[in-house]
Order: structure tokens, then C-alpha cells, then sequence
């Protein structure tokens, strides 16, 4: 598996480059190369500069073809942008810019099968469910699969609450919540709260 960085703009793509050190990287100029980078193996994981190639992104996006580990990245980053990118499969969306460990931790999310949002990003999508827009199907899922402690704190992370603030509103410890948490996850099979919103929507 290799990092391909796809950019029109060499600065940015230098500052990637110096910010990530991996041993096997590619650079992508155009969506010709990318996809020709991507048949080699479907596991790379793209880091995409939403500001000079966005028309590409959503050509893979309509077309179906979006490879599996998608980074975008922009300037300016927008939540309606990214509240579309992850509904569309993008594995991770931020600032092109983002300080070294924001990227680090970025990548290690990805690279885990994880999905990375920043953390306005994170409220946003979390806050757009709660337990009155789930579907039947997926209130049967919760039922079926959590118990009922477990059901509520779905529908507390759906509300948008931190791991603290559940802990103080149903009067347990920060680390009872985070044994809840990772038992929905593994009940769920999803690694995340944003995967956890993703089954849910």
C-alpha cells in the first residue's frame, strides 16, 4: 500500500510531502494518473487537494468509482463541502493546511479504516440524527443488537453529547460511557462516531 498525493499545485504538494513521511508515495497531476495509480492497487490511500481538483473528486463520486481511502483536503474547509464528501464515502476532510499532528492523526485514523473530521465537522454530522429521523430498519438494528443503556447512549452520541457530558447527564464514570461506547461500536461493527452516523443516516 502507498500514498498518492493528487494536486495540481506543487507547493501544496511539497508541504505534503515534508509533512508525511512515508516510504512509498505517488503523485497524481490529473485524474488520468490517479486512476491509473489506483488499478495498481485499491488499497492506496488518496490525499486529494479539494481546491485544485474538486471537478475530479466528483467526477469519481458520480461515476461510482471513489476509491476506498479518500483524504480530502482544502484551503477553506466548508461543512456543507464536507458534510457531502463524507456522505459520499471520503474517509477523511480538512484544512490543507493543518498543523503536523492534526495531520498525523488524520492519516492514522484513515490508515486504521477509520473516518477523521474536524471536530466542527464532527458536531455537524453528529448533530443532523436523532432518534426522531432514524428509520424503522435502523431503530430495529439498535433494538435487536444493544441493549437498552446501550440504545440511550446511541441516542445521547446522535444529540451530539462528549463522552463527559453522558457520563454527567445519566450519572456514570466518563470510563463506564467509553465501555458503552466501544461495545456499540463492536456491536455495530463501525469504528467511529462518524461511521456510527453514516449506519444510522
Amino acid at each position: 500500500m502507498k500514498t498518492i498525493y493528487f494536486s495540481a499545485n506543487q507547493e501544496m504538494l511539497n508541504e505534503w510531502t515534508g509533512k508525511l513521511k512515508v516510504k512509498s508515495f505517488d503523485i497524481a497531476y490529473d485524474l488520468e494518473s490517479l486512476e491509473d495509480e489506483i488499478s495498481k492497487d485499491s488499497k492506496n490511500i488518496v490525499i486529494a487537494d479539494f481546491d485544485t481538483v474538486a471537478h475530479d473528486i466528483n467526477t469519481l463520486i458520480s461515476s461510482g468509482k471513489l476509491p476506498k481511502n479518500v483524504i480530502v483536503l482544502e484551503k477553506s474547509p466548508a461543512i456543507p463541502t464536507g458534510k457531502k464528501l463524507i456522505y459520499s464515502g471520503v474517509k477523511a476532510y480538512g484544512n490543507s493546511r493543518m498543523l503536523q499532528h492534526h495531520f498525523d492523526q488524520m492519516f492514522r485514523v484513515v490508515l486504521s479504516g477509520r473516518t477523521w473530521t474536524y471536530p466542527e465537522l464532527t458536531a455537524t454530522l453528529v448533530s443532523t440524527i436523532d432518534k426522531t429521523s432514524l428509520d424503522k430498519e435502523s431503530i430495529k438494528m439498535l433494538k435487536e443488537r444493544l441493549t437498552d443503556k446501550e440504545v440511550g447512549i446511541v441516542y445521547l452520541i446522535l444529540n451530539g453529547l462528549t463522552n463527559d457530558a453522558i457520563a454527567q447527564k445519566v450519572n456514570i464514570s466518563t470510563r463506564t460511557v467509553k465501555a458503552h461506547v466501544s461495545s456499540i461500536f463492536a456491536k455495530l461493527h463501525v469504528n467511529d462516531r462518524v461511521s456510527l452516523i453514516l449506519l444510522l443516516k
